[in-house]
């Protein structure tokens, strides 16, 4: 009861609220939120303490900046986010700092053209090497299955074409990512395409900001290369689904195409299927499903082998997890 009048109090103040309101929609600094709200720094530092104390939102280091947003991991959390809906969506002052954050993504959306630009012709070269990115789309949404997922989360989410493949299966959707300029295209992208239900945020894939059991799907598409500690990375993801939750994997098969280390910081050439099974066990999920996606026989110079692994939390799931994925043993020995 303590706590629950804690946060109450935190939020029970004009500025405060409009601040849960702007976190509840994005991840933001103070000197966003100075922008947006049109007050000090040191008056919204002075509430962002406050809401921060009373378990109402979290905050991350990005190098020497700090973000702030509502968590989902605390009840303070989930009370910021019951009382944020009963805000009317045509109060005259939230429109108004919706209007303001609005610009401001404007502003960070073009930092993040500027950036795909710059790495255009890195992707594309990638790309030309293995199966179509229509044909790995489709198996991902054959092996997953319709859902419908409560919480969707994608890990590593990039562009945020995973939460826009998957935007019609899931009540939310939440994607996390290290890279600001990623999260900037993603957010933009997102909207643009009227996906209300879907969010971005800045994560550490190692210590999401998520409780455990909370997740009915996770996916983690052309990541693992990346990871220092891919292991880590499943285990963490297996930490927040539910009970028949599903993990889908999608990377590369083991190659031997160095020039992808040493030019574009993959750590791992490749991952067999014996390491997934190995990784997902230790998380202490079941391997359900592998496949392979090879570019055509037709296609000339080096060629990559994508991936895909279904992966499921054993339990009975969730009534609203109607279709459950599976595939024979066959399908598993076929991909090692």
């Amino acid at each position: 009861m303590a706590d629950l009048v804690t946060a109450l109090k935190a939020a029970a103040e004009p500025t405060r609220l409009r601040i849960l309101l702007l976190l509840s929609r994005s991840e933001l600094s103070v000197k966003d939120l100075t922008q947006v709200l049109g007050q000090s720094q040191p008056r919204l530092s002075r509430h962002l303490k406050l809401l921060a104390e009373a378990g109402l939102i979290e905050r991350f280091r990005d190098g020497s900046w700090v973000y702030f947003h509502v968590s989902d991991r605390t009840a303070g959390g989930h009370l910021a986010r019951r009382l944020l809906a009963a805000i009317e969506t045509g109060d005259a002052v939230a429109r108004r700092d919706r209007e303001r954050l609005d610009a401001l993504k404007r502003d960070r959306e073009q930092a993040a053209q500027a950036y795909f630009r710059a790495h255009a012709a890195d992707w594309d070269r990638i790309r030309s090497l293995y199966v179509s990115e229509a044909a790995v789309e489709t198996a991902m949404l054959e092996a997953l299955g319709p859902g419908p997922f409560r919480l969707f989360v994608d890990l590593g989410t990039g562009t945020g074409r995973i939460l826009e493949l998957f935007a019609g299966r899931f009540d939310r959707g939440l994607g996390f990512d290290l890279n600001q300029s990623m999260l900037a295209y993603a957010e933009s992208k997102l909207a643009a395409a009227g996906h209300q239900n879907t969010e971005v945020r800045h994560g550490d894939l190692y210590d999401l900001t998520l409780q455990a059991g909370v997740a009915d799907a996770v996916v983690m598409h052309q990541v693992l290369h990346f990871l220092a500690d891919p292991a880590a990375a499943i285990a963490e993801a297996a930490r927040i689904l539910a009970p028949g939750g599903r993990l889908l994997i999608v990377d590369f098969a083991p190659h031997d195409l160095e020039f992808l280390r040493e030019e574009h910081a993959h750590k791992r050439l490749g991952i067999g299927s014996d390491t997934i099974e190995q990784w997902t066990a230790a998380a202490g999920l079941e391997l359900k499903r592998a496949e392979l996606l090879k570019r055509s026989g037709t296609a000339e110079g080096p060629a990559l082998t994508v991936s895909l692994w279904l992966a499921e939390r054993p339990g009975a799931p969730a009534l609203h997890m109607n279709n459950r994925a599976g595939a024979s043993a066959r399908q598993i020995e076929e991909a090692r």
